[in-house]
């Protein structure tokens, strides 16, 4: 067992866990929107941060892929942490306007706000690829995926036509942390397979 602290809390973990899988294993409280435990997690939110220190030194990491170490001291709600966090909502908001969820996070945080320009009024998606990793990964359908780069990076169907290769099993929806998968399942879902079968075709 690996032995250190969070929030001065004695804590032990298994080899190969990280920080975010011990604090839920002792309840400790870690916000996280790119995150669940079905697939390999991504680091994409950046939500998850949390401050380690030894004396002077400190820094902020990513704890759903930080891995414990022996003698770490973990802190999930420092003000620096809490800083980043509130940043990080700051530009969710401004990417991510219509999602309720987000804003009832953000306001967790007290973060009602944003200093970035608004992109998309209908916004809902942070492209966070939750979607994406379950249907390779637990569906293995592959019918999702990221498409286009930079300001034009995007969730669809391979090549923006709907696939085919949908069982509409509606993994995508339940992971979804935004709500977003919701209004462009339709774009995303060809006829599925499943239909396909029991048609003949």
């Amino acid at each position: 067992m690996v032995k250190f602290k969070i929030n001065d809390q004695e804590v032990e973990a298994q080899p190969g866990w990280t920080v975010l899988e011990t604090a839920r294993h002792y309840g400790i409280h870690i916000p996280t929107l790119c995150y669940h435990e079905a697939v390999e997690p991504s680091g994409a939110c950046r939500l998850c941060v949390v401050e380690l220190k030894d004396g002077d030194w400190s820094k902020v990491v990513i704890s759903c892929m930080y891995p414990v170490q022996e003698g770490l001291n973990v802190y999930t709600d420092s003000e620096r942490v809490t800083n980043v966090r509130r940043w990080i909502l700051e530009m969710l908001i401004s990417e991510c306007p219509a999602s309720e969820e987000i804003r009832a996070l953000a306001k967790e945080y007290g973060v009602n706000t944003t200093r970035f320009a608004e992109k998309d009024p209908e916004g809902q998606c942070i492209l966070c690829g939750l979607c994406v990793r379950v249907c390779a990964e637990v569906v293995g359908a592959d019918a999702i995926t990221t498409v286009g780069r930079g300001v034009h990076k995007a969730i669809g169907a391979p090549y923006m036509v709907p696939a085919d290769a949908c069982v509409a099993c509606g993994s995508c929806l339940t992971v979804c942390p935004t709500g977003a998968m919701a209004a462009r399942i339709d774009k995303v879902r060809g006829e599925p397979k499943v239909k396909l079968l029991r048609s003949g075709r």
